[in-house]
């Protein structure tokens, strides 16, 4: 695993010492950002990478110009590579780790922070077999949707059997991608305009 582009680029990841997670391969990566960059993202934005595993997502950001990441995971023996992955690629002062279970805590925006623009959603493939609103996937979703700012994209890897709705809460699908087994759903918040329109329209 290496950081594949940015200021960073080469830079050699220090690998899980477990099965724990499911790194992304450098070419699924690279073209997931080719994708991410029609967005305009990530330079200068604020990430959450969620199931982070050694951070390969979000040191990629960071490397590629974002403002700030949060890293989540709830494995301590996982948070421990992925900060000593921080400290190699020298992004501590641009980064956060969180230990905690993500589907009670989602994406936390620390105190006086603006919220996120950009969340990856990476579970094991076994906890996205069911996608429905009410199962642990869907309510992260929907628990996202006050955590991350208007026009924000999420973007959420599975396998590729698994299928998302179309919308959960303020959330919507806009595109899907696949490589091999795994694909790449992505959602896009609605802005405020965009939620008062629909408002609107249901009352109608």
């Amino acid at each position: 695993m290496r950081i594949i582009a940015g200021s960073k680029r080469g830079m050699k990841l220090l690998p899980p010492k477990s099965n724990e997670t499911r790194p992304i391969t450098d070419r699924a990566k690279e073209a997931l950002f080719s994708v991410i960059y029609k967005y305009d993202m990530p330079d200068g934005c604020r990430v959450a990478d969620l199931f982070c595993g050694t951070g390969s997502m979000g040191l990629e950001c960071l490397s590629r110009g974002a403002e700030f990441v949060t890293f989540i995971d709830q494995s301590r023996q996982v948070v421990d590579i992925l900060n000593k992955n921080i400290e190699k690629a020298m992004f501590v002062a641009e980064s956060k780790v969180i230990r905690g279970n993500i589907f009670r805590i989602g994406a936390p925006v620390p105190h006086g922070e603006d919220k996120y623009d950009l969340v990856f959603v990476d579970p094991p493939y076994v906890m996205a077999n069911d996608t429905s609103e009410n199962s642990r996937v869907g309510k992260l979703l929907v628990m996202l949707c006050d955590q991350i700012a208007d026009g924000a994209i999420v973007i959420a890897r599975t396998h590729k059997r698994s299928e998302f709705l179309d919308t959960y809460g303020t959330l919507k699908a806009i595109d899907r991608r696949e490589w091999g087994t795994m694909a790449v759903t992505i959602f896009q918040q609605a802005t405020e305009i965009e939620s008062e329109t629909e408002s609107n329209e249901d009352e109608q």
